[in-house]
């Protein structure tokens, strides 16, 4: 299932990249210095070419015994891969030596100390303000990202979580103290947070700089040794990664793999103490089976289709700058918080639609296609599946705004739909693009039925000025995190857990949920050796049996009668 999922989603855009432009495709298997694991595609053309399938086949056989690229004509790519195939390959026996050399760094007890986590989150922040250049670039040409979308999203959301935890670790650290009961008098106890161990991060490419970084800065903030395995979808930023975290962080307890699902594969067979995936729910449950097999706990962050409710009294203005903030100018829709389709009532649908058409305007001009300012469509693959959720017959036709297509640049414009059928394949899955489709119902609270009807999403936005709608929406729908008049932003908060339920995911992070979720909380009771009672012992007694009802039932009064012989009943 992997395999097939992987081939669709990577390996058709890359074969016919690989006919119909100078592409040289490099793959190699290599350690540094520090013994990192280095796996690297190049891409040296300049820009997403015109593809054509059926010249060129990719096999990546799961097992990875070895990569075979075939072409119709020979070229540098296959004698290169030839060439590189006879070395070594990450696979299940490299992956388990490296398990095996992570844990034990971490069974020395490095990680653990407040010194060793500081340390490598400083190296963290140092890094990214240091190559702040580099990190635009490789997001620009994996995504042709916007630098200050890129800036906002991606740099200063991961300086803000090393920032945070820098701050927040000492106090994170330290025992909590906690009351204890009348049974373990006299007694103290605490909840002391201690590191999982070796844990697993498999980020996503979406915002596959920020997305890598943070879930990595909570695992070392918690004194864990981590391996981080970068989304080969942005193979710039993965190898960019790769890079820098080989040259500012302490290699004997946090490594990077790239590859694709080989290396995956070969992971996802070893014993973690955790593993951390962002990505789809297909492959999260793959992702969850493999560590089933060996008892160990997942965080998935997953996605779903997010509603935005519209209600008629809201500032429209303001309302539609919030929502094509969240949908278009959030990586062109490509981010699992997106809002994924509109519910509003019949009568406010075009004065909705007025106002979103003319504030796209203002955002990316006239024609959008020319619009330096919004994201491409990560790959081929992606473009083709948007492309045929627009073009299904009974959705076509609905198309009120946009529409327009660059298959050559990978760029589809901001488009909006209006009442598609809620069995179209566009209602059925996640969109995980700029195509926005709106439903009408007669009153708004029949959105809550139509939301309730599908799978839980990872958010869900309101734009009401109704004081008990707010209340209704937040008390009847559930969601992963729900944002009143605004969308996307509560994922700054870090005083908020940001994760999903149900479908849209398990476990969450951000802040010091990111500290808690790659911490175990261990139980600890402090006695001495005063104050113990025969009454806990054999033989049993009509006394001692008096005693502990009155103790445990709370009653000190009859507790005290029954240690100097007397019962209730005998006063």
């Amino acid at each position: 299932v992997f395999s097939s999922h992987y081939f669709a989603l990577v390996l058709l855009p890359l074969k016919s990249m690989a006919t119909s432009t100078s592409l040289h495709l490099m793959f190699r298997v290599g350690r540094g210095a520090d013994g990192a694991v280095r796996n690297r595609f190049t891409n040296n053309s300049a820009a997403p070419p015109p593809l054509q399938l059926q010249q060129t086949h990719l096999s990546f056989p799961y097992h990875h015994h070895s990569w075979r690229l075939l072409c119709s004509n020979p070229c540098s790519a296959t004698q290169t891969l030839m060439a590189e195939e006879e070395k070594e390959t990450f696979d299940v026996q490299r992956a388990a030596l490296l398990v095996k050399e992570l844990r034990e760094c971490f069974n020395l007890g490095k990680t653990k100390s407040y010194q060793w986590r500081v340390t490598q989150l400083r190296s963290i922040a140092k890094m990214v303000e240091e190559r702040e250049k580099d990190i635009v670039a490789a997001l620009h040409k994996d995504l042709s990202k916007p630098e200050t979308e890129t800036f906002v999203s991606e740099i200063s959301m991961t300086k803000g979580s090393c920032k945070l935890a820098l701050k927040e670790l000492n106090h994170w650290m330290m025992p909590e103290k906690v009351k204890t009961s009348m049974t373990t008098f006299p007694s103290s106890a605490e909840i002391v947070s201690e590191p999982l161990g070796l844990v697993l991060v498999i980020s996503t490419w979406n915002y596959p700089f920020m997305l890598s970084l943070d879930p990595v800065i909570g695992a070392i903030a918690a004194g864990n040794a981590v391996v981080l395995k970068p989304s080969e979808i942005a193979p710039a930023t993965s190898s960019l990664l790769a890079e820098l975290l080989e040259e500012y962080v302490d290699n004997s307890a946090i490594r990077v793999v790239e590859g694709a699902i080989p290396e995956t594969s070969a992971l996802l067979e070893q014993k973690w103490d955790k593993i951390f995936y962002t990505g789809s729910g297909r492959v999260g449950r793959i992702v969850m089976a493999a560590a089933a097999k060996h008892l160990t706990p997942v965080i998935l962050e997953l996605g779903g289709k997010n509603p935005a409710v519209v209600d008629s009294n809201v500032n429209l203005q303001v309302a539609v700058k919030r929502i094509i903030a969240g949908k278009w100018v959030c990586n062109n829709g490509q981010a699992c918080i997106a809002p994924d389709y509109i519910i509003t009532t019949k009568a406010f649908a075009p004065k909705l639609i007025d106002a979103l058409r003319s504030e796209l305007k203002e955002f990316f001009g006239e024609d959008p296609m020319e619009s330096k300012d919004i994201s491409r469509i990560v790959n081929l693959y992606h473009f083709t599946r948007l492309t045929k959720l627009m073009e299904e017959d009974k959705v076509s036709k609905m198309i009120v705004v946009g529409g327009q297509i660059n298959q050559n640049q990978l760029k589809i414009a901001p488009t909006i739909l209006l009442d598609v059928p809620e069995d179209s394949q566009i209602m059925k899955e996640e969109i995980f693009g700029p195509l926005l489709p709106i439903l009408t119902v007669e009153n708004l609270e029949d959105s809550f039925a139509v939301i309730n009807s599908r799978p839980k999403p990872l958010a869900a936005y309101f734009f009401t000025d109704d004081e008990n709608l707010k209340k209704d929406f937040v008390k009847n729908i559930s969601a992963g995190g729900i944002v009143i008049n605004d969308t996307i932003v509560h994922v700054t908060v870090s005083a908020l857990p940001f994760g999903g339920v149900g479908e849209s995911g398990m476990g969450s992070y951000h802040g010091k949920f990111s500290f808690d979720a790659f911490s175990h909380k261990k139980a600890v009771l402090y006695r001495n050796f005063k104050g113990d009672s025969s009454t806990r012992y054999p033989p049993y007694t009509p006394g001692k049996l008096r005693f502990l009802k009155a103790l445990l039932n709370g009653d000190i009064f009859g507790a005290i009668l029954a240690l100097i012989g007397w019962s209730k009943s005998e006063r």
